[in-house]
């Protein structure tokens, strides 16, 4: 285990984002996102939920920070709304939607909570989607200079700066499966979105490395190692291509300065159009790296809708609960890159919560905290440094397609009195916290 992080130093937090908690979506000068106008369609989204209202976190920011506190966190990742500061996604900003950032800001710093920003979690102004969005390289430049501005008014003040969550969600679930905003269904266009995506990435860091140099910065990816269902050359093969779409084709570009042969072979002619000076802008020096983790990726060449196992259950989501699938991606990504210190900036499930009074007893999502809690520490005494956990999710929310179906939250919201509760498992991750923050030695969960 890295011995350079004293007790206490390592960052315990919950992560949420702005599109599924603040609400307000037509308050105080904010443009429309494309997720607004997404959610709009019949069929996009489970009972046709939006995030017009969500949590009303924007009218509720000093209760949830408060709650934060009551968590016992020592940070926090949010995410900044585009559309609310730059309502257009280009030019005069959004005094007010700047105003709200200052007070989360300011209001966990008082807390005692650091600040961990994330530039872009999925909500591009939609007046930047109607002239072709991440399919149009100028998109990029324009996330540039919306870092930029973001930089200027909270970079002072941040513990770090992210510029995208999942860029593999943005580019596949929204431009090639259509299941996300803006709801393409092109593979072509998606894989071009996927180098935009990163080339905005480096564009972003290169600026914000000369506006706040003391800053640590990186990217979120959300990473699953692929295993083949069976023991054959077709599986091993598909286990293989799998990885190399969801994983190396993000990985090598950052740290390698390329994209993966078999997986531009295999694109054929649907790979994107790169230059050499966008491949070197991307490979910008990081700070640190994000992963996001849920589950792993079981490939079976027949049939793709094969379920593993499953001995350890599924989530509410029907995904596969498998935290030694975090162990092995840690070790790894330790092993194939030359990496920067990592966080786990998202790690959680969805599970069906009953509010029973003024309880709710979660003890599946207990159960599932701690085992990766201790699948991350087996990584760590192997060497990966990672220096922070951030538990999906703060509270329930607004769950993109699921709507409000799905409850990923330590924190039960009742929608309708947007009452609220604190769940066994955030009572039981406090006291987690609490006992971590004492020695920094594993507990009685392996960590």
């Amino acid at each position: 285990m890295p011995t350079n992080l004293l007790p206490g130093e390592f960052q315990w937090g919950v992560a949420a984002s702005a599109y599924q908690i603040e609400g307000a979506a037509f308050e105080d000068g904010r443009g429309p996102s494309i997720w607004d106008t997404f959610s709009r369609v019949p069929g996009n989204t489970a009972d046709g939920d939006t995030g017009d209202v969500a949590c009303d976190h924007y009218h509720r920011l000093e209760e949830d920070l408060d709650l934060l506190v009551t968590l016992g966190v020592n940070a926090y990742r949010f995410s900044v709304a585009w559309p609310r500061i730059q309502p257009t996604g280009r030019g005069a900003t959004n005094p007010k939607g700047l105003d709200f950032y200052d007070r989360m800001v300011d209001g966990l710093r008082a807390r005692g909570i650091k600040p961990h920003l994330t530039l872009y979690h999925w909500d591009l102004p939609q007046a930047l989607q109607d002239e072709g969005g991440w399919g149009n390289p100028d998109t990029a430049r324009r996330f540039a200079d919306f870092s930029e501005v973001v930089a200027r008014r909270l970079g002072d003040r941040v513990e770090s700066l992210c510029t995208f969550n999942e860029p593999w969600v943005v580019a596949t679930l929204g431009h090639e499966k259509g299941i996300f905003a803006p709801g393409l269904k092109d593979r072509q266009l998606a894989m071009q979105v996927s180098h935009h995506l990163l080339v905005a990435h480096g564009l972003a860091v290169q600026a914000l490395r000369t506006l706040v140099p003391r800053v640590p910065l990186g990217i979120v990816l959300n990473l699953s190692p692929s295993y083949p269902a069976r023991n054959v050359a077709a599986d091993r093969a598909k286990a293989h291509l799998e990885d190399g779409l969801s994983l190396r084709w993000y990985m090598d570009p950052l740290f390698r300065g390329s994209y993966p042969a078999d997986v531009l072979e295999h694109l054929g002619s649907d790979r994107p159009k790169v230059t050499p000076e966008e491949l070197a802008l991307i490979q910008q020096p990081l700070d640190f790296l994000g992963i996001n983790y849920y589950m792993r990726n079981f490939c079976h060449a027949e049939d793709p809708h094969a379920r593993p196992p499953g001995e350890q259950g599924f989530t509410d989501m029907g995904w596969e609960i498998y935290p030694q699938g975090l162990t092995d991606l840690l070790v790894r990504l330790g092993r194939d890159y030359r990496l920067p210190p990592i966080y786990i900036t998202e790690n959680g499930a969805a599970f069906a919560d009953r509010l029973e009074g003024d309880e709710v007893h979660d003890s599946q999502r207990v159960a599932y905290l701690e085992q990766h809690l201790g699948a991350m520490n087996a990584a760590r005494r192997q060497g990966v440094d990672v220096r922070g956990y951030f538990a999906w999710s703060f509270m329930d929310n607004f769950e993109w397609a699921s709507g409000y179906q799905k409850r990923f939250g330590l924190v039960y919201v009742d929608y309708g009195s947007q009452r609220r509760v604190l769940k066994d498992s955030a009572h039981w991750y406090r006291a987690f916290i609490a006992a971590q923050q004492q020695t920094d030695q594993p507990s009685r969960a392996g960590i």
